[in-house]
């Protein structure tokens, strides 16, 4: 019985929280990891692109909410998810033209494109703040949880309570879906065929006929879905706050890095390499360590290796190790 309290306990604090926080960080990374394996260059952009997204939906979240419009017990947010990617893929597109396209057309080294992004970065930094301001906002709507703490244990006679969210639930499927269809589209569609192509090799790609400038549109419209849903579904399950996504890019560098920069796999296997590894570390072990361990030796402190605080050092030692020791990452993508 201990061990199952010890079981759900563990459930609680670490699986379920780090398998949506895997789910979300490899939605992130996806987006990088596509941006670098076909326009060839690091887009640090990225988290203000999915602070962006979540912006316009949340924005549009509140004029639905205003209107009485709903999905209950589903979050408003689902409804207003397709305003914010076409927002996202309108400004995306509109930065590739103004911005990035004269670059590529000067056959600019990689690094330059870097340190435009950071240009870019810091514009949609600024505008998601000045428009929707920098302090937290919350836009959950619908059934909290899934399943109850107090629930299970009736339900079990358990002593702990195991209980999952609703937007840890629509996470974990949203993203299996969403990477479902990615692959379906890169593996079995003509264009994304294209894509890879163009990824594997830009001069024979050309000879052969492909388009690179549709290659680049699209592109670009996948990241702003991909940012735009891994931003929202991150909204959903702690809170909006534009700061937090600039944040976020660590982790999901580091997991695009220590899955393989350019490889899709690698990224959804890095995301979650990452995410149980904050998770694993900033947890205090001693609620699951007093049910596991003999009554004498239950531990004083709360076992915890390092502070919630510092989880992003987390991400940063991984990426250092993985850059030390084997540059192209697990799965072998392009080094950095």
């Amino acid at each position: 019985m201990e061990v199952l309290n010890a079981l759900v306990a563990l459930s609680n604090f670490v699986l379920i929280p780090a398998i949506a926080y895997g789910s979300q960080l490899a939605l992130g990374a996806l987006g990088v990891t596509l941006i670098y394996g076909i326009l060839r260059f690091s887009n640090f952009a990225h988290g203000d692109t999915m602070a962006f997204g979540t912006m316009v939906t949340v924005l549009v979240t509140w004029a639905l909410q205003a209107l009485g419009i709903g999905i209950a017990p589903l979050p408003t947010a689902l409804l207003a998810l397709p305003f914010g990617i076409a927002a996202t893929a309108l400004l995306l597109l509109g930065t590739d033209r103004v911005v990035y396209r004269f670059y590529r057309q000067q056959k600019a080294a990689p690094v330059i494109l870097v340190i435009v992004s950071m240009g870019v970065m810091f514009i949609m930094n600024g505008l998601t703040r000045f428009i929707i301001g920098p302090d937290d906002q919350r836009f959950a709507d619908g059934a909290r949880f899934i399943i109850k703490a107090r629930e299970f244990k009736e339900m079990t006679g358990l002593s702990e309570g195991l209980a999952i969210r609703t937007t840890q639930g629509i996470t974990v499927v949203t993203a299996v879906i969403v990477v479902a269809l990615l692959f379906w589209f890169l593996n079995r569609t003509r264009t994304g065929k294209s894509m890879r192509a163009f990824s594997d090799n830009e001069d024979l790609a050309l000879l052969s006929g492909i388009n690179p400038d549709r290659v680049v549109m699209y592109t670009w419209l996948i990241v702003a879905a991909l940012a735009t849903i891994a931003g929202v579904l991150y909204g959903l399950d702690k809170s909006f706050k534009p700061f937090t996504y600039f944040q976020l890019l660590l982790p999901i560098f580091a997991s695009a890095i220590v899955g393989g920069l350019g490889n899709p796999l690698g990224a959804i296997v890095g995301g979650f390499v990452i995410a149980f590894s904050e998770v694993t570390v900033t947890y205090a072990w001693k609620k699951v360590l007093v049910y596991l361990m003999p009554d004498g030796l239950e531990p004083t402190g709360l076992v915890q290796l390092m502070s919630t605080d510092y989880k992003f050092a987390v991400s940063f030692a991984i990426l250092i190790i993985v850059l030390l020791f084997r540059p192209t990452g697990l799965f072998k993508g392009k080094s950095v």
